[in-house]
């Protein structure tokens, strides 16, 4: 039997190996020509309803007081749940205390659901309180600062943790440990696991010099600054 007799024959079998050939090639052919797609480096929804630049979000607690501020120059809503995805978010976290200062933070990317009742920081978190003196005591509460990573929080709550390593100081004195939870409200953090620090007494603490947790995350990693 010739070429030509068996394809004649067995032309169904023939073409469907040309084209088990001819597809694979054909894509290696496209990809040599067009090239690697290009990379899209902002993390976000696929599909958005709209895109707001330089744009801020207001959430208020139960009792309609307002609890959290967040601002981004970039903001993209999800068409399926309404949910908002942020670039570079720079937060304000509301004291509910007369007299004690509001809590200031950024992280390279947010989340906030529809209602604003949850919240995540994702990547390098960081916060500061500055120093301020009490209202009943007259004494100085020194600043305090907070530096994690991958929060999940509750703004109408004012609550907000994380499985991640956190330190948190206050004046000169340093905490380092393994997850955190922390309640705003009424100024309460809480390290959960391995728990290891510097601890100064009151007096000490509020003439002494404060420590940013971003120069002790530095040394204990020599990676730089996190926030």
């Amino acid at each position: 039997m010739n070429v030509r007799q068996y394809l004649r024959d067995n032309r169904t079998t023939v073409a469907i190996v040309l084209l088990a050939i001819a597809a694979p090639a054909s894509w290696m052919l496209r990809s040599w020509v067009v090239g690697a797609p290009e990379v899209n480096d902002f993390i976000g929804p696929p599909i958005s309803d709209y895109v707001l630049y330089t744009g801020k979000v207001w959430s208020y607690d139960v009792n309609g007081l307002l609890s959290f501020t967040m601002t981004s120059p970039r903001m993209d809503r999800r068409a399926g749940d309404e949910s908002m995805y942020i670039n570079t978010p720079v937060f304000d976290i509301t004291a509910k205390k007369p007299g004690v200062p509001d809590w200031h933070g950024n992280a390279p990317f947010g989340w906030v659901n529809k209602s604003g009742t949850l919240m995540r920081l994702d990547g390098p978190v960081y916060m500061q309180r500055p120093a301020f003196t009490q209202a009943l005591t007259g004494a100085l509460s020194p600043m305090a600062t907070l530096c994690t990573s991958n929060v999940t929080g509750w703004p109408k709550e004012n609550r907000m943790q994380t499985a991640d390593p956190a330190t948190m100081t206050q004046g000169a004195t340093v905490m380092n440990g393994i997850g955190m939870r922390a309640s705003l409200n009424d100024n309460h953090m809480e390290l959960l696991n391995d728990v290891h620090g510097v601890l100064y007494s009151s007096q000490n603490n509020a003439t002494a010099k404060p420590v940013d947790c971003r120069s002790v995350v530095a040394a204990s990693t020599g990676n730089g600054q996190a926030g």
